[in-house]
């Protein structure tokens, strides 16, 4: 069977545009994308939580924090920083980093070029409003760029990043436990660890374990002589 020219154009752009779409965050992929996990940092590590702010993830993340005299970074969505404000102007008072996960929760490859710079552009402003600093570092949704949205973001002045630690506690299946084992696992300096303290696009409560877990994470980090940092 033949394809015609429009299916075989059609396809190509289909595959151009997706091409980046295989899980970003894996260490093969990001390397050849030159998207960094990690950061580069003396006995360090660096703490994010995405997809909040929540009313009641938030606050019982930023309590566990202050109690540690530890730092994070946020990679917020601005749908939910309009809707509450005020715990984005918490966190960053406190001096925590406030940063962009996008304005919506939804994969790059499923939005438009027009659509992914729409998306940037709503929830920079957001943040800056909420906070009156703007983000300087973006992280997609679900940790994957599409072929266009890469390189929107970066003709954006974005500065990219990922993680290179994980918890894994967006599942119900998790549990405190398992959250700060599977984060800390062969912790080292230089480890961007993602956890979440939101449940807005994961499983209802999820945010609760994460909470739960984050003083023995780190109570481990402090263990093994390494401070937390922003991004």
């Amino acid at each position: 069977m033949r394809l015609s020219t429009a299916t075989v154009t059609g396809a190509a752009v289909a595959a151009a545009w997706s091409l980046p779409s295989i899980a970003s965050h894996v260490p093969s992929v990001a390397s050849l994308l030159d998207i960094p996990l990690r950061i580069d940092a003396a006995q360090a590590v660096a703490i994010t939580f995405d997809d909040g702010p929540h009313p009641e993830g938030t606050p019982a993340v930023l309590a566990a924090l202050a109690d540690a005299g530890a730092v994070a970074t946020f990679f917020v969505v601005g749908e939910q920083v309009r809707r509450y404000p005020s715990l984005v102007a918490e966190a960053a008072a406190a001096g925590h980093q406030i940063e962009l996960h996008g304005d919506t929760h939804r994969a790059h490859v499923r939005l438009s070029p027009r659509a992914v710079s729409e998306d940037l552009r709503r929830g920079h402003a957001a943040i800056a409003q909420a906070t009156g600093r703007e983000p300087q570092v973006h992280r997609p949704p679900y940790g994957i760029y599409s072929g266009a949205s890469l390189g929107i973001t970066r003709r954006a002045n974005y500065r990219l990043l990922l993680w290179s630690r994980w918890g894994h506690d967006w599942s119900n299946r998790q549990t405190p436990q398992t959250i700060c084992s599977e984060v800390t696992e062969q912790l080292a300096s230089g480890d961007v660890l993602l956890l979440h303290d939101a449940d807005h696009y994961s499983n209802k409560d999820s945010w609760k374990a994460t909470a739960a877990a984050l003083p023995a994470v780190l109570a481990r980090i402090e263990a093994l002589g390494l401070k937390t940092v922003g991004v």
